[in-house]
């Protein structure tokens, strides 16, 4: 009787090790998932493009994750109220180049990323990667 008490605590020992590891597998398939998912959509653009116009606002900012964020005034007609655009920078050398250049005429080359589940990453779905100033 001593004996059927001992194995089947044992039994129900390895059970619940059972459970775990088949739980702890399901943990790092699901993590291992959205790193992949992460990988794709910050690595594959759905677009690129240039928009040119006065570079209105820049800043760094976020509670938990600090990011470069600005808005390009894109005027067609003097007169006409402008379309703002908003912008996220992940490279500090360009960021560097843009806080240099607020206030002036400028054309940003940047890369459209959907589907970013976070705003850790850029609280827009266009990344500049690119800026030159435009000779008036």
């Amino acid at each position: 009787m001593h004996t059927e008490i001992f194995q089947s605590a044992s039994m129900r020992r390895s059970a619940r090790g059972g459970i775990f590891l088949k739980l702890l597998l399901v943990l790092a398939v699901i993590a291992v998932l959205i790193a992949a998912y992460l990988f794709l959509v910050l690595n594959w653009s759905y677009s690129a493009g240039d928009r040119s116009g006065y570079l209105q606002k820049f800043s760094y900012k976020g509670w938990l994750c600090k990011t470069w964020e600005g808005e390009l005034a894109i005027t067609t007609v003097p007169g006409v109220a402008p379309v703002i655009w908003p912008f996220s920078v992940r490279d500090a050398q360009v960021a560097e180049q843009i806080r240099a250049a607020i206030g002036r005429r400028v054309a940003l080359h940047y890369t459209e990323h959907r589907g970013i589940p976070t705003s850790c990453f850029g609280e827009t779905g266009y990344f500049v990667d690119a800026v030159r100033t435009v000779v008036e």
